[in-house]
């Protein structure tokens, strides 16, 4: 069978991660959560106290690039692929209200994005992916035989993220979620 490469972009909370999972099992894929990898630098930077509430030295989480090895290996158990972080399992650790609060501070650096494109085109390059993202249909996977692009309301997006976090135990509510 021939192999292709799938994006799927789309807004946060939209189920891009959930279509991705069922299409990659479906065909025997690879799926991977790009979105992850910036969650996972966004976990390093907090652990390196690069960033926090009222700061954020992007000059020091450049400089510390080279130090973040960011990989999945697929859990037969969940069906998926775990996010690693320079070797330790952090799936639940980048899904905490905390990386989230941060994580678009991260992504916006040029150059944390020019190195998770370089990986992820990386992981692309044999075909047999499944990718999803916010660009990966434009930036990372431009030539992608399949792109989907996924929406939801403000709303059903809060009430995913919402779901999301009280299954991992965070105190919240839904209303600070939707803001």
């Amino acid at each position: 069978m021939h192999k292709i490469t799938i994006a799927i972009d789309g807004y946060s909370s939209t189920g891009k991660s959930t279509i991705a999972k069922q299409i990659a099992k479906h065909l025997g894929y690879v799926y991977v959560d790009s979105g992850a990898m910036y969650r996972a630098v966004t976990l390093f930077a907090l652990q390196e106290n690069i960033i926090g509430d009222g700061f954020f030295d992007v000059e020091m989480l450049i400089a510390k690039l080279p130090e973040i090895n960011i990989g999945f290996k697929f859990n037969d158990e969940l069906g998926f692929a775990e996010v690693y972080l320079n070797g330790e399992n952090v799936e639940r650790q980048i899904r905490t209200l905390k990386v989230s609060s941060f994580v678009s501070q991260v992504a916006a650096v040029s150059e944390v994005r020019e190195q998770m494109v370089k990986q992820q085109q990386t992981m692309g390059k044999n075909k047999g992916v499944v990718m999803d993202g916010r660009d990966i249909g434009t930036v990372v996977f431009p030539d992608a035989e399949l792109k989907l692009f996924m929406t939801a309301s403000p709303e059903i997006r809060a009430q995913r993220r919402y779901d999301e976090l009280l299954a991992k135990g965070d105190k919240i509510t839904y209303d600070e979620v939707l803001q």
